[in-house]
């Protein structure tokens, strides 16, 4: 039997992009309070901030962020304090001192092997509290096939993907899509490809967004919603 269809959102995120949990989790918010979330697809989707960067686990996050944005290193701690707190807001506990800086490319394909085994969703929450709360090195495939197996993934499948470079042109399909897209920044939420949100927005705007573009849809495709 075939499964039914459902509206799409996709959602173009970093996993060491603080906003990206945040959204994520307002996103969460606005679903769990949408009366048709059983008929709506949520697929996430590869982007890199700092495609270039080098993994240096003794690097301090506060120290990078001073001398990426050309600011002093006072002014980064208060930066990454304010973001905090925001989390803290929506639940979520951010630990930057503890957070290792890491290239996010391997992380993305391990989401992307995890999305081909259903456990997408499980796989980018679990990226996102390793690297803002746990203080894991989401570049490092032992790592990350450790990570996999919590959320019931296959380790020695996983390692062969990982170490053989599987996924890797999906991830950079995903990129340029977003670059096809015009989307300069993330989180960023597509919805049925007709209508977008940039940030992490109010979770009600959010649900007002997908009210919106479900209905439409609903409308276009009467045949496949009950």
């Amino acid at each position: 039997m075939e499964s039914p269809v459902k509206m799409k959102v996709e959602i173009w995120s970093d996993v060491m992009c603080p906003f990206c949990y945040i959204g994520k989790r307002k996103f969460e918010q606005a679903l769990a309070q949408f009366e048709n979330s059983d008929q709506v697809e949520v697929e996430w989707k590869s982007f890199q901030l700092s495609p270039d960067m080098k993994t240096d686990t003794s690097a301090n996050i506060n120290a990078y962020l001073a001398k990426h944005k050309g600011i002093s290193l006072v002014e980064a701690q208060r930066m990454n304090a304010q973001v905090t707190d925001l989390a803290s807001k929506v639940g979520l506990q951010f630990n930057f001192a503890q957070s290792i800086l890491a290239n996010s490319f391997n992380a993305h394909r391990f989401a992307h092997f995890a999305k081909q085994k259903g456990k997408q969703n499980e796989a980018e929450e679990l990226l996102f509290e390793s690297y803002f709360s746990n203080g894991k090195n989401i570049d490092d495939i032992p790592t990350l096939i450790a990570l996999g197996t919590e959320i019931g993934l296959f380790a020695e499948e996983l390692s062969d993907a990982l170490l053989n470079g599987h996924f890797a042109n999906a991830v950079k399909a995903d990129i340029q899509e977003a670059q096809d897209l015009g989307v300069r920044g993330v989180p960023f939420f597509v919805f049925d490809r007709k209508y977008a949100a940039s940030g992490a927005q109010d979770s009600q705007i959010f649900l007002q967004t997908l009210e919106k573009s479900f209905e439409e849809w609903r409308t276009e495709k009467p045949e496949t919603v009950k």
